[in-house]
């Protein structure tokens, strides 16, 4: 049996609340693994460089309760 598959029959056994936080641990985990290309560092440099020249492309606006 390989590891993936003993990992899976352990999840498997887990609470709904525990597979989210596996899940939630997963994601984390992967996200940090990714390398930041060159495209995506200029795509965060240009939206810094637009937030502080006061360019927003979308404003969120507070729901005002009746």
């Amino acid at each position: 049996m390989s590891k993936v598959e003993q990992i899976q029959q352990q999840i498997q056994k887990l609470s709904q609340e525990e597979m989210e936080q596996v899940r939630q641990w997963l994601e984390d985990f992967i996200e940090d693994q990714l390398e930041l290309t060159d495209e995506f560092k200029a795509k965060i440099e240009q939206s810094e460089r637009d937030r502080a020249a006061g360019k927003f492309s979308r404003i969120r606006r507070p729901e005002h309760n009746a």
